[in-house]
């Protein structure tokens, strides 16, 4: 059955690897997000910080309360942990003059938010439109490893060019082809690497940044997750940054095509495209840092220790704005 729907999805005798990540990920029926993610920590596939440690939460109540809003969202919540910490530490008055929102596409994930956050001031929306319509357009927003559950492009130096990863369904197992394409706006793609190399694109990222911009009035962004800027995100890195996670195991290579639908697949996220996209819809930066470095810049008094601050130098946090500054 899963073969006959990924051959269905050949184009040109190929799949390309973005709408092969898009289905693994996202598909209503047998999608990793939407059927069968088991749940985040020591008993899912994988972890996030906030179930690692509560600086982060700590962190980003104090960046809202530097700027406060009346309208809070978070983008892809995961099991509502992080949600529910920045609320603890926002501070009882302005919690209640707070109303958080929470965009979520994820049945599983939302399930379980809405058990840890019942009886909290949340709000549920299925995209960022609805979630800025119920705020008037005026909202501080903020994500936690978002960028990298978007599917990405991945292109390969080929004879000097760069050629598209494309994936040959064969019964069921996927061969890697190599297709020509229109390249994205990309850092990525910039310099003359060596045949072989491998980057990946987050250009669907970049098409839902542009999907809800213009509702998006007023405010500051907050976007934490693993990767870096350009040229240092691909140093010693050639192959690029490509995998996959099943019960906390790193796949890579072919182990990333197999098993469809049963494990998370990421990418490094490059930050100077995130940056470049986000002046291109009009957005200013504020403000970018490695996660140890916006934690001890927000808490000063925080405690890391060495394995947890060396784990945040993996990490980048960009801070954007939108419209005027101030309070929302």
């Amino acid at each position: 059955m899963i073969g006959e729907f990924l051959r269905s999805l050949e184009c040109g005798g190929s799949i390309p690897f973005e709408r092969f990540m898009e289905a693994a990920l996202y598909h209503p029926d047998f999608g990793y997000y939407t059927k069968r993610v088991r749940g985040i920590g020591r008993a899912g596939d994988f972890s996030t910080w906030p179930e690692l440690h509560s600086s982060l939460a700590r962190a980003i109540a104090a960046w809202l309360r530097a700027s406060p809003s009346r309208h809070v969202i978070e983008a892809g919540a995961g099991t509502g942990e992080l949600a529910a910490g920045v609320l603890k530490h926002l501070g009882f008055f302005q919690r209640l003059r707070t109303t958080l929102h929470i965009v979520e596409i994820s049945p599983v994930l939302r399930a379980a938010q809405e058990k840890l956050l019942k009886g909290k001031r949340v709000r549920w929306h299925r995209d960022m439109n609805a979630a800025l319509a119920a705020a008037d357009g005026c909202a501080n927003i903020y994500s936690n490893e978002l960028p990298d559950a978007f599917p990405c492009r991945v292109f390969v130096r080929a004879d000097g060019q760069w050629k598209e990863l494309g994936l040959k369904i064969d019964g069921n197992s996927a061969r890697e082809v190599l297709c020509d394409c229109e390249l994205p706006d990309s850092s990525s793609l910039q310099g003359d690497p060596p045949d072989g190399s491998r980057v990946e694109v987050h250009e669907s990222y970049r098409r839902w940044l542009g999907s809800w911009a213009g509702s998006w009035k007023r405010g500051r962004m907050l976007t934490i997750d693993y990767g870096s800027v350009m040229p240092g995100l691909y140093h010693r890195r050639p192959a690029g940054t490509l995998r996959a996670y099943a019960h906390h195991q790193r796949l890579i290579g072919a182990d990333v095509y197999a098993s469809f639908g049963h494990r998370d697949i990421t990418a490094d996220v490059n930050f100077t495209d995130l940056e470049n996209w986000g002046n291109g819809l009009g957005w200013k930066k504020i403000n970018r840092s490695s996660l140890t470095g916006f934690i001890r810049s927000q808490c000063p008094r925080a405690a890391l220790d060495s394995q947890i601050a060396e784990a945040g130098e993996a990490f980048q946090v960009l801070d954007m704005g939108s419209g005027c500054s101030g309070a929302l």
